[in-house]
């Protein structure tokens, strides 16, 4: 692979993923608990979100064997008791990161089609030396990286984003069911990863952002 392509994608993900974070950051700051801007993980600096094998080398992995880029960064702190409304606020701070993925993924789209008014368009995805075209192929990564990112995430499966979803959503005995899997949940998402059910779930998302740059 060209190495270009993988330095694009690498600054991509770290992209991404502080976008991801600080959102989350933000959210908890708005709901009532300063606990994360405090450590200035509302930031957008990527420094203070990289985890070394979240950030860097599980997503390095994924792209040399040409597979849907994901990766996760330090755990962004909140302390439920300081938000005006625990359950409600922990469910909105969980959602924040992926709703922030998927509108970067859709405003890469968006720019992308106005830049098609000035003839821009993607004919080899190692073009980054044409203006146009390599902005073009950095737009596309942008989309496909902060879609699936999104999409990994809202997969409801501790630590993810959408278990923390899903629990502000149950209540009572569903509740403390669901609350007996988080010591499983990495086990449960290796499982869900080693079955090949994630491609299922990317590839069509992934398809859609392709058509929708050709």
């Amino acid at each position: 692979m060209d190495i270009r392509l993988i330095l694009v994608q690498v600054f991509v993900i770290l992209f991404a993923i502080t976008v991801h974070e600080a959102a989350h950051a933000w959210t908890a700051n708005r709901m009532g608990d300063p606990t994360a801007a405090a450590l200035g993980r509302a930031s957008l600096n990527p420094l203070v979100h990289i985890d070394p094998i979240g950030t860097v080398l599980f997503p390095l992995i994924l792209i040399l064997f040409k597979m849907p880029v994901f990766g996760w960064a330090k755990p962004v702190p909140y302390n439920p008791y300081n938000l005006r409304h625990a359950k409600k606020g922990g469910l909105w701070i969980s959602f924040a990161g992926p709703i922030a993925n998927i509108l970067t993924a859709a405003a890469a789209v968006v720019l992308f089609r106005f830049l098609r008014l000035f003839g821009a368009r993607i004919t080899d995805l190692s073009a980054l030396s044409k203006p146009l075209e390599g902005l073009s192929v950095i737009l596309l990564f942008t989309a496909i990286i902060n879609i699936s990112l999104a999409v990994f995430n809202l997969i409801p499966v501790p630590p993810l984003d959408g278990s923390g979803i899903l629990a502000g959503l149950l209540s009572g005995r569903a509740a403390d069911r669901y609350e007996r899997l988080r010591p499983y949940g990495f086990l449960i998402l290796l499982a869900i990863m080693y079955s090949g059910v994630l491609n299922l779930i990317f590839s069509p998302v992934q398809n859609l952002i392709v058509r929708l740059f050709s």
